[in-house]
């Protein structure tokens, strides 16, 4: 799975068949430290395992130490254009930057701060996407085509190789699924560079998880792609979340609640959409390695129960609790969820 390079951001190893990471970034404004911190701990506590934040100018660079001190997981800085904030980014102790090298100016700015990240040991995610693409490119290929965006990240990343810096993470990010799948497959085929997934401005909650399954997860199964971002226009937890649910849905996330309902019938006789909403939020930050079904009626329920650890198949203003497939209650409509709840709070 993944690139043959690796790479190490803090305490994350990214490319030579690590696990797939996941991703997300503050959104809060950058003058807020407070606000900032905030949100990062919410996402730590999410299960992200690399934040980003954006550095638009010096005053920021205060947001550095503030999260460090704050989270245990490995903190980017975002930066744009400004050399000098890649270099007080890493003199403030960042684990890994996303800066464009093309973007940044002369031969000696593009040293200055491979030179800085090379003796910290800080890895650079070269990021292009469909917006960015140099006037070159754009003109040889006409529009931002897969190649077109291979090609610009390529071309960054041979402005760092110029300064003996391989310590590179690419992405080629791309609002069209279908671009960035095939822009992210050239780049797999031309490099070992370890690559960030991620379709860019995917949209709101509902079509962004759309958008973001499709494109990650068809990379994924194909073994292209070492980390992650789901990018929502929402609550960066629920980017998250999302993540999570993509690797969860693939088999390439261990632990945790594999998490199985119908999608009822004319033989549901409960508000099953209502109670597996509650289920799966109730058992979202639960790490317990189980299988838990959902089901409507006994017609799949214990069927589907015997598949999952556990489960609940609804009746007739009742409901069946199941484990490995054995009824060990019948409850009432109302206590459905607790009765299901308190028995996975006995299981190891």
């Amino acid at each position: 799975m993944g690139s043959k390079n690796l790479v190490k951001a803090g305490n994350i190893l990214i490319g030579g068949g690590a696990p797939v990471s996941i991703q997300s970034m503050l959104n809060v404004p950058s003058t807020d430290i407070e606000g900032s911190v905030r949100q990062a701990k919410q996402l730590e506590d999410a299960g992200c395992q690399v934040i980003r934040a954006a550095i638009p100018d010096m005053d920021a660079v205060k947001l550095i130490p503030a999260l460090k001190e704050a989270v245990s997981v490995p903190v980017v800085a975002d930066i744009h254009f400004n050399y000098k904030l890649a270099l007080e980014a890493c003199a403030a102790g960042v684990d890994k930057i996303r800066i464009n090298p093309g973007n940044i100016g002369s031969d000696d700015r593009v040293k200055a701060v491979a030179d800085a990240c090379k003796s910290r040991g800080i890895p650079i995610r070269i990021g292009v996407n469909s917006g960015s693409l140099e006037k070159e490119i754009l003109a040889k290929y006409g529009h931002p085509t897969p190649q077109a965006l291979c090609d610009s990240a390529l071309y960054h990343a041979s402005l760092l190789e110029k300064f003996d810096f391989n310590d590179i993470v690419l992405s080629m990010k791309s609002s069209t699924v279908s671009t960035m799948i095939q822009a992210y497959e050239l780049a797999a085929e031309q490099c070992d560079y370890p690559l960030h997934l991620g379709v860019t401005e995917a949209g709101t909650e509902r079509m962004g998880i759309i958008k973001s399954a499709a494109g990650i997860g068809s990379l994924l199964m194909h073994g292209i792609g070492d980390t992650i971002r789901v990018s929502l226009t929402a609550d960066p937890v629920r980017e998250v979340y999302a993540a999570q649910d993509i690797l969860k849905a693939l088999d390439l996330q261990q632990g945790g609640v594999q998490f199985v309902s119908c999608p009822t019938c004319g033989r549901t006789r409960i508000d099953l959409v209502k109670i597996a909403g509650e289920v799966e939020e109730r058992l979202r930050g639960c790490k317990k390695n189980i299988k838990v079904a959902v089901m409507g009626c006994v017609v799949n329920g214990p069927g589907e129960a015997r598949e999952a650890d556990i489960g609940i198949a609804g009746g007739d203003g009742c409901g069946l609790v199941f484990k490995k497939g054995e009824v060990i209650a019948k409850v009432s409509e109302d206590r459905l969820v607790d009765a299901l709840m308190a028995e996975i709070e006995k299981m190891d």
